[in-house]
């Protein structure tokens, strides 16, 4: 790739039109909706989101995003981080970027997955960026929208993989100057902060993750009770709760006609995600704003990103390179409730200079957005760790 001059980063503007804005809330006037699931149990009950999401919950929901949520809040959150776009391999990437005042601060470039986007990171960029206290470690935060995700363009033909984007992370932290940066991600964004490790070493200063996964077919010998029970739980995930997946992987088209029509369908598909992968008893919002989810949902509509962003699953379904080692420091955290955990021997097969290993008490896969203060605390910690 080439590197052009920064003067090929421009300032973007997220503005959705009020007609955009008003359709949503026809469209969500008018929803029709299937009868209850049979499995009603009163709340608090995990078991009540056996079948998905309950009736009542959504229309709770969906009552909520018609007549009190307010989109421009959002917008008005994210220029006061900061977004911009610029073009790679002739593909528009939009992404926030959020400069310390501080003369020490380390570039830290943040890497989202799905259903979720930026979102995942707008409560934790000021504090990473300008921390109040005065002894933490301050970053230069780069928050990009994946590509098919938000405002970053829809890919016309197939090939944007993740090591694909991790190359063009490369090339975007360049552009603003940042040719060397330590790197965080959660979901894809792990696994692409997996690949940044392992094949850009000379850019890459370290890595921090709450994924990990080890090379395939390692034994169960050896590990402890706890580590089995992980190894088990991934596997039950995979085997019995894992059909969005592989229906993104297969036919990302066709779910793509619901997810870019139907309101209402694109968030009863994300609530799910939002409710079965969080450290909650039953909802979601127990930990999660309203608020946080509806931006996350609403910026999928408003870009008509249901179909492309699922499409990194057919790009990457269990694409990680076998042979892919990761030789830069590396932290990583293993929140209780997230839907894949990695024994640590496991890990350390891949991630061969792991310098920190966490498990909190609390949080799931969403981490930055169920306990953003923990994850700050353990971000800035496990980088300290890395950059040592």
């Amino acid at each position: 790739m080439s590197r052009p001059s920064s003067d090929d980063v421009h300032a973007f503007e997220a503005r959705a039109s009020d007609a955009d804005l008003d359709d949503l809330r026809a469209r969500l006037a008018a929803v029709r909706l299937p009868e209850a699931e049979t499995v009603q149990r009163p709340a608090p009950d995990p078991r009540r989101w056996d079948q998905g999401v309950p009736l009542a919950d959504l229309v709770d929901v969906v009552d909520y995003w018609r007549t009190t949520y307010d989109w421009r809040a959002f917008e008005k959150r994210l220029e006061q981080i900061g977004q911009f776009r610029t073009t790679i391999d002739g593909l528009g990437i939009h992404f926030l970027h959020r400069r310390s005042a501080r003369a020490d601060a380390t570039p830290l470039l943040l890497t989202h997955g799905w259903p979720d986007s930026i979102v995942r990171f707008v409560d934790v960029v000021e504090e990473l960026a300008d921390p109040e206290d005065a002894d933490a470690p301050a970053f230069h935060v780069v928050v990009p929208s994946l590509p098919g995700f938000g405002y970053s363009d829809r890919p016309a033909a197939t090939g944007w993989g993740t090591e694909k984007i991790a190359a063009a992370w490369v090339e975007l932290m360049g552009r603003l100057g940042y040719d060397k940066f330590a790197a965080h991600g959660g979901d894809w964004g792990g696994n692409i902060t997996t690949v940044l490790g392992g094949r850009f070493p000379e850019h890459v200063l370290g890595i921090h993750t709450t994924f990990a996964e080890g090379p395939p077919g390692l034994a169960m010998d050896g590990l402890t009770a706890v580590e089995r029970e992980w190894a088990e739980e991934t596997r039950d995930f995979w085997r019995q709760r894992a059909a969005y997946a592989k229906l993104q992987a297969t036919r990302p088209q066709t779910i793509g006609y619901s997810l870019v029509d139907s309101p209402v369908g694109l968030l009863a598909w994300i609530l799910d995600k939002f409710a079965e992968w969080s450290d909650t008893e039953d909802s979601p919002f127990e930990r999660i704003s309203i608020d946080r989810v509806l931006d996350d949902v609403t910026l999928y509509w408003l870009t008509r990103t249901g179909a492309s962003a699922a499409r990194i699953y057919y790009e990457s379904h269990n694409s990680l390179d076998p042979e892919l080692r990761v030789d830069v420091p590396s932290a990583l955290t293993m929140y209780p409730r997230d839907v894949e955990k990695c024994p640590r021997p496991w890990a350390q097969q891949r991630y061969r200079q792991i310098v920190r290993w966490r498990t909190p008490e609390a949080g799931g896969h969403f981490a930055a957005l169920e306990v953003p203060e923990y994850f700050v605390k353990d971000l800035r910690e496990g980088l300290a760790a890395v950059l040592s």
